[in-house]
């Protein structure tokens, strides 16, 4: 076998270990893999395709949906949703702390 068909090999299995939803061990008994030689290939499948410096994201602006406020309610907070992660802002906050926290958040969502 030349290393490009074992490569392929290997990739094949790690795409289809990530689709099974199994971990590492159930994955390997299944498929009769020694889990120390996919825990291999993940780690040099990961350092073959991260890439050393990522090029930051222009940013998008995404549509807003402007509400009546409902009566009674008299929170002045805005809710922000990143990914999964959703930042309460109050009246009087700091906007450099509020870009710096959004900046992350885009990073890491």
């Amino acid at each position: 076998m030349t290393k490009a068909q074992r490569q392929k090999e290997w990739e094949d299995r790690i795409a289809a270990y990530q689709a099974s939803g199994l971990s590492v061990r159930e994955w390997c008994a299944a498929h009769g893999v020694n889990p120390d030689r996919l825990w291999y290939w993940l780690r040099r499948n990961k350092n073959q395709t991260a890439s050393p410096v990522k090029t930051p994201k222009t940013p998008q602006w995404l549509p807003v949906e402007v509400s009546e406020q409902m009566p009674g309610n008299q929170n002045n907070a805005v809710l922000i949703r990143i990914g999964q992660a959703s930042v309460e802002v109050n009246p009087g906050f700091d906007p450099a702390m509020l870009s710096e926290i959004i900046r992350i958040l885009v990073a890491v969502c």
